[in-house]
């Protein structure tokens, strides 16, 4: 009788361990990096930061989560490439001050065009450069920068740019105008100074001067490249300093580029640079 018991006790503790054993639900679980060690602020979910609004072609239709526009799909690969499949991917809004802000984020990593600079390396962390781009400028049929095809033609014009930005720093350095460069809070203020004609021209990133002349000004023109800027700013993953995970975030945009996904994502979403020549 006794071993009859124990048998029995056995058998339900046995079935009782089964009851609270993981079990492999692939509509529930959530995934984590290949190795099991990353530490993200939401366990199990990988959180993203980008701007609101957000521009094509970085983001399209201003919806990161559709993970259409080079950056949104760069951020699914990237999570991807860390074991977080797309329903694990949460997204968040913040400005292109509160993501590059020293101080506690409120994101796992950020992708906001966001230029690698030393002065910032101060109080961020980065991944490798995901691309690499030039400043571009920019301007409208009739207007005074119409056939400038130089900078010593751009330097007695009106230049606006975005504050914060390396297109800031480029249209400073570069055209060095003889009025200051007028600065605005984002590129869609920096667009209607242009079209308003507060500004002769604006500088900002190439693929950005590509898009907004082929598809948002009535009369656009790509006057060409900054010099400074040809081929070497460069975009980084943006994480809260000394993250866990920029070793990770690094190795994985080191494996899409190593693979061709970064190129392949690249040709899809960001148009071509030909036609833009570098101004001198």
């Amino acid at each position: 009788m006794r071993l009859t018991r124990w048998s029995t006790l056995a058998a339900l503790v046995a079935l009782a361990l089964a009851a609270c054993a993981p079990t492999d639900d692939s509509t529930g679980t959530a995934p984590s990096a290949s190795d099991g060690s990353l530490s993200t602020l939401k366990d199990g979910v990988l959180t993203v930061a980008t701007s609101d609004p957000a521009y094509s072609p970085w983001v399209v239709d201003n919806d990161p989560s559709t993970g259409k526009g080079f950056e949104s799909a760069v951020a699914y690969a990237v999570a991807e490439q860390l074991g977080f499949d797309k329903d694990h991917v949460a997204w968040v809004t913040d400005s292109f001050d509160q993501i590059i802000a020293p101080g506690a984020k409120d994101f796992d990593i950020a992708l906001n065009q966001v230029s690698i600079s030393e002065e910032r390396k101060a109080s961020l962390d980065f991944s490798s450069p995901y691309y690499q781009t030039a400043q571009a400028v920019v301007t409208l049929k009739g207007a005074a920068a119409e056939g400038a095809d130089s900078l010593a033609k751009l330097k007695p014009l009106r230049i606006g740019a975005m504050v914060g930005t390396t297109s800031l720093t480029s249209a400073q350095d570069s055209i060095d105008p003889s009025t200051p460069v007028q600065v605005f809070n984002d590129n869609d203020q920096v667009k209607q100074a242009l079209t308003s004609g507060l500004v002769d021209a604006i500088v900002v990133d190439l693929p950005t001067a590509l898009y907004i002349t082929a598809a948002e000004l009535d009369g656009g023109i790509v006057l060409g490249q900054l010099p400074d800027s040809a081929g070497g700013d460069e975009f980084g993953i943006v994480l809260d300093k000394g993250s866990s995970l920029t070793p990770a975030v690094t190795a994985a945009v080191d494996a899409l580029r190593s693979k061709g996904t970064l190129a392949d994502l690249e040709a899809t979403w960001l148009t071509d640079a030909a036609g833009a020549p570098v101004l001198k």
